[in-house]
């Protein structure tokens, strides 16, 4: 699966082990990333696109937002990223 602008993704290294992302853009071997709660909009975090983990996932509205160029919003995209954790919970028991 390509990484690209609006794809959701899973860290794989860092801190940051295991918390999910929208990528908000590229630049070369890094991406941007964005979870609404910790990494904004405004401040995304700079990262390896070896140390994240693209996940396939039908629903992205603010993957397809972010592609789009269009205005989205941090609350937007924490709320998707919580209800994505939920529903995996779901899944996996």
């Amino acid at each position: 699966m390509e990484l690209e602008a609006g794809s959701l993704v899973e860290s794989t290294a860092g801190h940051d082990k295991g918390s999910y992302f929208f990528i908000l853009y590229e630049e070369g071997e890094y991406i941007y990333l964005v979870d609404g709660k910790y990494r904004r909009m405004d401040c995304p975090k700079k990262k390896k696109k070896k140390h994240v983990k693209p996940l396939l996932w039908e629903k992205q509205t603010p993957g397809s937002k972010i592609r789009e160029k269009k205005k989205v919003t941090d609350e937007e995209i924490k709320h998707f990223i919580r209800c994505f954790k939920r529903e995996e919970q779901v899944v996996r028991r």
